[in-house]
């Protein structure tokens, strides 16, 4: 890893049905092969059915979502002496955003609905509801932090 610099964060623009640069992302984490039109086709499609559902603005049930898939506190490794200890860290505001839509994705794919469009959305509709794989791993996630608050004086 080079430590002369930072690596530049690249822009990334807005999505051209709803100009949320968060659903950029979200299509771009979704996208296999550089194939952009089907991930479109998949979260858009996802979108619509969540709208049909819940009557409601689909980017705000996404958005809600994320925010509760999203965590908090995390654990890292930390080597003191001959010993590796589990600390638990407070997440950075990017990476909590990126674990989110990774975890969303990962818990849609192994959904058992048809095709894509339904597994993302129910999981979707699941996460806003404060239910569903993505949720309980953020739980998981809250719990083993909590479980190791005994070494948070290793932080760094």
């Amino acid at each position: 890893m080079s430590r002369r610099h930072k690596a530049d964060k690249r822009e990334i623009l807005p999505d051209p049905k709803f100009g949320n640069a968060v659903v950029t992302k979200f299509m771009n984490s979704i996208m296999y092969a550089g194939r952009k039109s089907v991930a479109e086709t998949i979260v858009y499609g996802a979108l619509d059915i969540i709208e049909g559902k819940t009557k409601q603005n689909p980017v705000g049930v996404f958005t809600q979502a994320l925010d509760n898939v999203m965590p908090s506190l995390e654990v890292r490794s930390r080597r003191v002496g001959g010993a590796t200890y589990q600390v638990p860290v407070e997440v950075r505001t990017d990476r909590r955003q990126a674990l989110g839509i990774r975890w969303i994705i990962a818990s849609a794919r192994e959904r058992s609905e048809k095709t894509m469009t339904e597994r993302l959305s129910a999981e979707l509709l699941d996460a806003s509801n404060n239910r569903g794989n993505a949720v309980k791993k953020r739980e998981d996630t809250h719990r083993m932090a909590e479980a190791n608050r005994a070494f948070s004086h290793y932080r760094w």
